[in-house]
């Protein structure tokens, strides 16, 4: 496994990030907790959750899922550099949602009793919230840090001129501000080129792509697959993507590699972009990703794949305009 710093942070981060949203939803406890245990024993050391992701009416599962986890001892918590998010509604009630102080406390508290832990190495907001004051907000977060409850803050979904903004009222309190940014990004969706990637790279954001296989698009078609790829709407988009799915797997063939895990090596080639998140229902798919991390891609390979997928003409405004 191969590690970097998370942003401007010293904390070191495994380039494989594991996203949780299957656990507890598409995995069972036992299978999630055997996705947990071989991440772990691959060197993965990154570890991302939310507090709303689990199955219907069972927001939060993934969390206690990991808890338990925790709770098997064996210095598992000690090796993971924990994530997870805050911000949409975990009850249909006022100030159960949102980036209000009122709501940051209680959903780390409620995110600590779930995860059996006593403090979240980055507690992240999950989206941008247009209605709540940046001195609201991280005044919330230095009281959990002074608590010992967090160590780092970090956003997600977030444009570039929210990290410019959010970044500069957290240096005029002399805080560290946000050391990473959660932002979809993969060959198939690459609009943060124009902002966010720049804005993450020059303010020391670290970013961590979501949805690296573009919600399957890059996974590739195992023989026997059941999911996700199957249904209706996914039929028409990968339909729609044909020649591009077509033409990248004949990259990776000549590579000797897979779809996914050229996708994944293509990311970590990318400026700013620490990891991107793998979220395996199973742990032979999370097998079947960890070569990523070893792939070299040349500059042909890497020509090749913008003609395939071309992005939208590179960083803003140069992208647009002159």
């Amino acid at each position: 496994m191969q590690y970097a710093a998370l942003g401007a942070a010293r904390v070191e981060v495994s380039r494989l990030c594991l996203g949780t949203m299957n656990l507890g939803s598409r995995a069972t406890p036992e299978e999630s907790h055997a996705i947990l245990d071989t991440a772990l024993e691959a060197g993965i050391n990154y570890v991302d959750t939310a507090n709303t992701y689990g199955s219907p009416g069972r927001p939060g599962i993934a969390e206690s899922i990991i808890g338990d986890w925790f709770a098997r001892g064996g210095d598992r918590r000690e090796r993971t550099v924990l994530a997870t998010k805050l911000f949409e509604p975990t009850a249909d009630w006022p100030n159960h949602g949102g980036l209000s102080a009122l709501n940051i406390r209680r959903a780390c508290d409620a995110s600590l009793l779930r995860l059996q832990t006593d403090h979240i190495d980055v507690l992240q907001m999950h989206h941008i919230d247009r209605a709540a004051r940046w001195d609201e907000i991280w005044e919330a977060f230095d009281v959990l840090r002074r608590q010992g409850k967090i160590i780092y803050a970090g956003s997600s979904n977030f444009a570039g001129w929210n990290l410019a903004v959010a970044q500069g009222a957290a240096r005029d309190r002399g805080n560290l501000g946000l050391v990473s940014e959660q932002s979809v990004y993969n060959l198939a969706q690459r609009t943060v080129e124009l902002e966010v990637l720049p804005a993450a790279e020059h303010l020391g954001i670290g970013v961590v792509a979501w949805s690296p296989l573009a919600g399957g698009l890059l996974a590739g078609t195992p023989t026997g697959h059941q999911g996700r790829r199957t249904d209706p709407g996914e039929t028409v988009r990968r339909d729609q993507h044909r020649g591009q799915i077509d033409a990248t797997a004949d990259i990776a063939g000549d590579l000797g590699t897979t779809t996914a895990q050229l996708a994944l090596a293509w990311l970590l080639t990318r400026p700013a972009v620490v990891a991107p998140v793998v979220g395996p229902r199973t742990v032979e798919q999370l097998c079947g990703l960890l070569p990523a991390i070893d792939l070299v891609l040349s500059s042909d390979v890497l020509a090749a794949l913008d003609r395939v997928w071309p992005g939208p003409g590179g960083q803003a405004p140069e992208a647009y305009a002159w």
